[in-house]
């Protein structure tokens, strides 16, 4: 409860800062020069609460998006010696991270990975697949799943959704400023907006979203550190940097867009490192041998 105050307060007094800064500057003032007469106030209030209002839909249906797009099915009653394993071994892990005992789910791909998600740390999700399952030792295993509930622990989801929730209040925010503007001051619309406002605003808001990413990916990376090292205290370093090294032997798979953040190993970025939803294997394996 305390990250989630935090993070709130935190962006609502970003959004006071940014309306007092636009006042100070000028900016109101230089709009309504050029018949503009935009409200920033109001405007601070819609984007915030359409920003958060996404962000935080996608969290309240992240478990049901997660099962849906993957086809994991939830053991609620084990039937085999490895379901067994894995929920002991999930109830263990959770019981030391001191949350509530998450969902375990496995979901069928060749390919090792795996993935945390829910909106409350006491009623996750972590799912496996069954190529994480054939590829690696139950240690290796151990690791992995000491990630994920390390995830869960930390309050990654949660955190993630507030700090997408940021970035689209200012997304949504600069992008209708801008479009406002241009069609205001280049267009010369004198009342209501014109085509030029939505086309424009569109425009400035995939491209700023694309450009505001880069601190939600940054975040990410950041949290993969933080993940691996609950990992170690949970399981030690070893079994950690083998699950690791694992990985890296193994072809590279992504989950659904939607959940390639969380899994425990992501996708090469297409358009540079500033857009990795992980770090890379050889810096994460580096940063638990420090550690260690």
């Amino acid at each position: 409860m305390q990250r989630i105050f935090l993070f709130v307060a935190t962006n609502a007094a970003i959004l006071v800062i940014l309306s007092i800064t636009m006042q100070l500057l000028g900016i109101e003032g230089l709009l309504d020069s050029q018949g503009v007469n935009l409200n920033l106030n109001a405007l601070l209030i819609y984007a915030a609460v359409i920003g958060f209002a996404g962000s935080f839909i996608s969290l309240a249906i992240s478990k049901w998006m997660a099962k849906r797009s993957t086809g994991a099915q939830v053991i609620t009653e084990p039937s085999t010696e490895v379901e067994h394993w894995l929920v002991n071994t999930v109830a263990r892990q959770a019981d030391q991270a001191g949350i509530g005992m998450p969902e375990v789910a496995v979901y069928q791909d060749p390919t090792p990975n795996a993935f945390a998600t829910g909106m409350n740390k006491n009623k996750a999700l972590v799912a496996v697949s069954s190529g994480l399952m054939d590829a690696m030792t139950r240690d290796e295993v151990e690791a992995v799943l000491a990630h994920e509930v390390s995830h869960v622990s930390n309050g990654d989801m949660v955190t993630m959704a507030l700090i997408q929730g940021v970035v689209n209040t200012f997304v949504i925010f600069l992008s209708r400023v801008i479009g406002h503007v241009v069609d205001r001051v280049v267009f010369k619309t004198q009342r209501g907006h014109g085509p030029a406002y939505w086309i424009v605003s569109i425009i400035a808001q995939v491209v700023l979203s694309i450009l505001a990413s880069i601190i939600v990916m940054w975040f990410s990376r950041k949290r993969e550190y933080r993940a691996d090292a609950g990992a170690a205290k949970l399981v030690g370093p070893s079994k950690m940097i083998a699950a690791l090294q694992r990985l890296d032997s193994k072809p590279a798979h992504a989950l659904p867009d939607q959940l390639n953040a969380l899994g425990i190993s992501g996708s090469k970025a297409k358009f540079g490192k500033l857009f990795m939803t992980h770090p890379t294997i050889d810096s994460r394996i580096e940063a638990l041998r420090l550690q260690g």
